[in-house]
């Protein structure tokens, strides 16, 4: 693992560059189009703004987060901001009726911690470092990252579209909020969920075979 930030996995990509817009409170990027160098807007709590934002925008990720007390405490304690990677509720609906079920079901708490852990990092990554970078350690464990594809049939005749997928989820768009304590806590809006497809396996069991 080779970069700038501990949490990032290297794979020799160049950097790419755009345009960016958001209102007062944060600043949005089109992780569809190329990024560009961007200003952040300084905030009074970047960590209490990121939070409200995710509630409101995304309160199913944000319930599913809760879900994982020891992971969460560790994002608020972080010192330099978080990485929180917000399934839109349109990636929960996708997932069916069954599923839902099994993440509300307290015999999943065990998967459900799980997957809640691979949706944040206790560090502040941002687009642009997604889109040079071959993958992210999140605090459930490393996800893979490439550049997202438009186009094509069945995986085939695809073109690059300037964004970035974590284990086959985009992503949408990225939010930044940065505070006067040069702390920064970001938000990237994902269309699917990016842990691993394999812990859907163990829901409805009492724990996951091999964890303590």
């Amino acid at each position: 693992m080779i970069s700038s930030s501990a949490r990032l996995l290297c794979c020799g990509l160049a950097a790419s560059a755009a345009s960016a817009f958001h209102a007062n409170h944060l600043h949005l990027l089109q992780a569809t189009r190329p990024y560009s160098q961007r200003q952040l807007v300084v905030l009074s709590n970047s960590a209490t703004e990121a939070e409200e934002y995710v509630m409101k925008e995304f309160p199913t990720a944000w319930d599913l987060l809760q879900r994982n007390n020891d992971v969460m405490k560790k994002m608020n304690k972080a010192e330099l901001g978080f990485t929180i990677f917000a399934p839109n509720e349109a990636a929960f609906k996708s997932l069916g009726d069954k599923r839902n079920g099994q993440l509300k079901d307290v015999r999943n708490e065990e998967v459900v911690e799980k997957i809640a852990a691979y949706h944040i990092v206790a560090e502040p990554v941002t687009a642009d470092q997604l889109f040079n970078s071959g993958g992210i350690v999140t605090e459930g464990g490393e996800v893979p990252a490439e550049r997202s594809v438009s186009g094509g049939l069945f995986g085939l005749g695809g073109k690059e579209d300037g964004g970035v997928s974590l284990r086959g989820s985009k992503v949408v768009n990225s939010f930044e909020f940065g505070d006067k304590a040069e702390k920064l806590c970001i938000v990237h809006e994902m269309d699917g969920l990016i842990s691993p497809s394999i812990l859907w396996r163990y829901a409805d069991q009492l724990r996951i075979p091999g964890s303590t």
